[in-house]
């Protein structure tokens, strides 16, 4: 194996895994527990913005042909409101420390006797909740030293549907984003950057990178 090759090589396997550290924080988004959501949403914001940093890094490595490579990809992405998005949302983190995410809650039919459809309330349990900062629903749990914890149960369709979006899309210029989840436009941003990693490897190897050839968690059925 020529030097260069392995400089390739090596160059893109970190660029690999910091895309898997941006899918496990969507992986922890989508998680039904909740308990990793913001988190999870950070981590993705902040690690798929680095994959575009750590793929630079080949143009210490084959030079010119990088750049003839890159620039329509990086044009496509600053032209994307998606991925400028993104890009933003980044900074706003990274400069402020904030996430701008709204919850909304539609209760279609709710009566006294559903509550039996979310199952027996665990120990402790002293109020139900249905959309909290999290999007979530279920029951508030007493400890035995009087602090407070969350129980999270799943919103059957019949009762009503939780959402989170991001409060400051720019609908305006993108309104094929209006109403997008959390969830729906954070697939799409990691599928995007797959693609382009996808198309790194391809060019600059000829072969797909290894985290593609891994099957992808069930529970990724999102809806917009």
């Amino acid at each position: 194996m020529s030097d260069r090759r392995a400089n390739i090589e090596a160059v893109l396997q970190r660029v690999d895994e910091t895309l898997e550290t941006a899918q496990l924080g969507l992986s922890d988004l989508l998680d039904t527990s909740r308990s990793r959501r913001m988190s999870g949403l950070r981590n993705l914001i902040a690690f798929g913005r680095s994959v575009t940093f750590v793929l630079q890094n080949l143009r210490s490595v084959v030079g010119r042909d990088f750049d003839a490579w890159y620039e329509p990809h990086q044009q496509s992405m600053k032209d994307d409101p998606l991925m400028r998005y993104f890009v933003e949302a980044r900074n706003e983190l990274e400069k402020q420390g904030k996430l701008s995410v709204s919850t909304s809650a539609h209760i279609s039919s709710f009566s006294p006797g559903d509550i039996t459809k979310f199952g027996r309330p665990p120990a402790g349990a002293t109020t139900f909740f249905i959309g909290d900062q999290l999007g979530g629903c279920g029951w508030e749990v007493e400890l035995a030293d009087g602090s407070i914890e969350k129980y999270y149960v799943e919103l059957p369709t019949s009762i009503g549907e939780v959402k989170q979006h991001f409060s400051n899309l720019p609908e305006a210029i993108a309104p094929e984003l209006k109403g997008a989840t959390i969830e729906y436009l954070s697939q799409r941003y990691i599928e995007r950057l797959a693609s382009l990693v996808i198309g790194a490897r391809e060019h600059f190897l000829g072969l797909s990178p290894p985290h593609e050839k891994k099957k992808r968690p069930s529970h990724l059925k999102l809806v917009k």
